[in-house]
């Protein structure tokens, strides 16, 4: 018998229809604050010096003021944006055939857990996706998620992945668990950090984090100057960055939004730099984006491409120059992302020649030694002083 197959979205009707609903409302206040945005009136740079005080100070408060209602109108018609996806989001799915069905059952029974259904669907990516609702028949089960999927994975004979927001454990009630296809490749990382002299906090700050499987991200922030302001600045853009990510902002918009953050705050001269990439572990491509960043290295056998930035660090300008390259990985590449500090340590003026040929000349395989080997040549030219902080990301990129 052949199985039916259904294209449906994953929220239930009623609740698909209140998230478009909410999402048009937020629209219609979006385009409020559009309207509400009228031009000011040309304005010389020139006839602004010679006015007075009180009238120059009024029409760099309505610039102001202008400049914050574009961005959040543009901020809303994101969320819209992303309220709207969420609520039309949809997949082919179909049951299992019966035979899969028993096999999966009686697995997951040999494990204490009952099984209810059990769906084979088709992401808008196109790559597999599985669904099991099931449950413990006994209290006190201490089988993951992730163990569920590797019990899967042999019995259906397809390698799948955990979804990042399954629980972690099962337990009495019936859940959902979702599995997905794993990607093609598969990444291992390595850092290595150090902190500027006399310093005992360093300005740097980075994450490495996945929002969902295959979607595989790096950042680094570096603060200007250095010790704790300089700390709370980058921090500050590291944990907007993923959570901006995580939450689905497209990076362009979490961008300006930081960007806007920066501007706004109490202190003058809250710039700090963002370096931040994104790795698609299915189809092998990266993305780098840059702003007022040190270069970022490509490592492909001896081969090493130098990716650099000519724009200036966030909180300068009302909207930062974004330089965005595109790259397509291969089995045994590495991405290697630093901060200003690493070239600061080097020669003067040949910094970043000298860590191209450092990084070629390596026949060093694991991310972390890579890391390590890299900081400590840096430290060694500089005879032993750390001037900067320090900041060295390595990614290896391997076939699964």
């Amino acid at each position: 018998m052949k199985e039916k197959e259904t294209f449906a979205n994953i929220l239930p009707e009623y609740g698909r229809r209140r998230l478009l609903m909410f999402a048009d409302s937020i629209r219609e206040l979006a385009t409020s604050f559009s309207e509400m945005d009228k031009p000011l009136e040309d304005v010389s740079e020139t006839s602004l010096e010679e006015s007075s005080q009180d009238d120059r100070g009024d029409v760099l408060w309505q610039r102001r003021m202008q400049e914050n209602k574009v961005l959040m109108a543009n901020h809303l018609q994101e969320i819209a944006g992303i309220m709207s996806h969420v609520a039309e989001e949809s997949r082919r799915f179909s049951p299992v055939n019966e035979k899969s069905y028993k096999q999966v059952s009686q697995a997951l029974k040999g494990i204490n857990l009952q099984l209810k259904n059990v769906y084979m669907m088709e992401n808008e990516s196109g790559f597999s996706e599985i669904s099991l609702q099931i449950r413990s028949i006994k209290a006190g089960c201490a089988i993951t998620a992730e163990e569920i999927g590797d019990v899967i994975s042999v019995v259906l004979n397809k390698k799948l992945t955990a979804s990042v927001n399954n629980p972690f454990f099962i337990d009495l009630d019936w859940k959902t668990f979702y599995y997905i296809e794993a990607p093609r490749f598969h990444v291992l990382t390595g850092v290595a950090l150090a902190v500027k002299e006399n310093e005992k906090i360093s300005g740097d700050n980075y994450a490495v984090f996945e929002t969902e499987p295959g979607a595989y991200s790096m950042v680094i922030s570096d603060g200007m100057g250095s010790g704790k302001k300089a700390c709370r600045d980058s921090q500050m853009i590291v944990e907007l960055m993923q959570k901006f990510m995580e939450a689905g902002y497209q990076k362009e918009m979490a961008i300006q939004m930081i960007n806007t953050v920066l501007l706004a705050g109490p202190e003058a001269g809250n710039m700090s730099t963002l370096d931040f990439c994104t790795v698609d572990l299915y189809s092998g491509f990266c993305e780098l984006l840059k702003i007022g960043s040190a270069p970022t290295y490509i490592k492909r056998e001896h081969l090493v491409e130098r990716i650099s930035a000519g724009n200036l660090p966030l909180g300068i300008f009302n909207r930062p120059d974004m330089e965005v390259n595109r790259r397509r990985l291969q089995d045994g590449d590495y991405i290697i992302m630093i901060s200003d500090g690493v070239l600061d340590a080097l020669s003067q003026g040949i910094g970043e020649d000298m860590m191209s040929e450092l990084i070629g000349g390596t026949d060093l395989k694991n991310p972390k030694e890579i890391a390590n080997a890299m900081l400590k040549f840096c430290i060694r030219q500089s005879k032993g002083k750390v001037r900067d902080d320090m900041t060295i990301i390595v990614l290896g990129l391997w076939k699964s």
